[in-house]
């Protein structure tokens, strides 16, 4: 496979390890043959399903916990990893930015879920136990966030509830926080650094993040403030703690 696909992407700097894990004498030849792997992977557990004759009776969802890397001589642009978002540097894995945190997610269920259909329903990992408890008749244990997608997957749109928001928050990399409130999304980065500006974009109009709009929406900066202040708990580990929010030093 090496072979062929280092024939298909043709000459390449060597990747000499200064950006994290091992050098690597062909780093896009290497990665594409990872997620060609990984593919033919999936393909061997769905064959294996058929030989158990469990598969008609199997959910697959494949999906990644965050965006493509920039670490480890990854060259995700070369290979519109996230289209159409930025993967450098600050747009992509380890930041909030829709780069970092929006990924596509696969089910598979024959005879459940219509084939070649797609869904703009806006969920998150959180939801995957709520929806897993009631595809299995299990009640969900209280004071959980997530709201099961089970409607969405059975095409049954209409039954299917949505987050009012979701937030998330990230200690590394200086401090960041962003919230999804229906088509805006605002961010605030460089918190330990004593930044509480809150960037905000329409993500309608402007998918990429590059229009900040704070300024003409003072009303929506106010609501998804509250929900910042709401949302965040000091953490445990005190090093992942944001003196700026107000987390306490030790």
């Amino acid at each position: 496979m090496g072979g062929i696909l280092s024939q298909k992407i043709g000459p390449e700097e060597h990747y000499v390890g200064n950006k994290g894990y091992f050098p690597c004498q062909y780093p896009r030849t290497t990665y594409a043959a990872m997620i060609s792997y990984l593919d033919e992977q999936v393909g061997d557990l769905v064959k294996h399903l058929k030989a158990l004759n469990i598969y008609e009776n199997t959910l697959i969802i494949f999906s990644s916990d965050n965006g493509p890397t920039y670490t480890g001589g990854a060259d995700t642009p070369f290979f519109n990893s996230a289209r159409p978002f930025n993967t450098e540097y600050g747009w992509g894995k380890g930041f909030v930015n829709e780069g970092g945190i929006r990924v596509p997610m696969i089910a598979s269920w024959p005879g459940k879920i219509a084939a070649n259909t797609q869904s703009d329903h806006i969920s998150c990992f959180i939801d995957v136990l709520p929806t897993l408890c009631e595809l299995t008749d299990i009640d969900t244990p209280p004071g959980l966030d997530g709201i099961s997608f089970l409607p969405t997957l059975m095409g049954e749109v209409d039954k299917q509830k949505i987050h009012e928001y979701l937030y998330w928050e990230f200690p590394e990399y200086n401090g960041q926080q962003a919230v999804r409130l229906g088509n805006f999304k605002a961010i605030r980065k460089n918190i330990q650094e004593g930044n509480l500006e809150i960037e905000l974009y329409d993500l309608s109009t402007d998918i990429q993040e590059l229009n900040n709009v704070a300024k003409e929406h003072p009303e929506i900066v106010l609501k998804i403030k509250t929900i910042m202040i709401k949302e965040h708990s000091p953490a445990t580990t005190e090093r992942f703690r944001m003196l700026a929010l107000g987390d306490p030093s030790s």
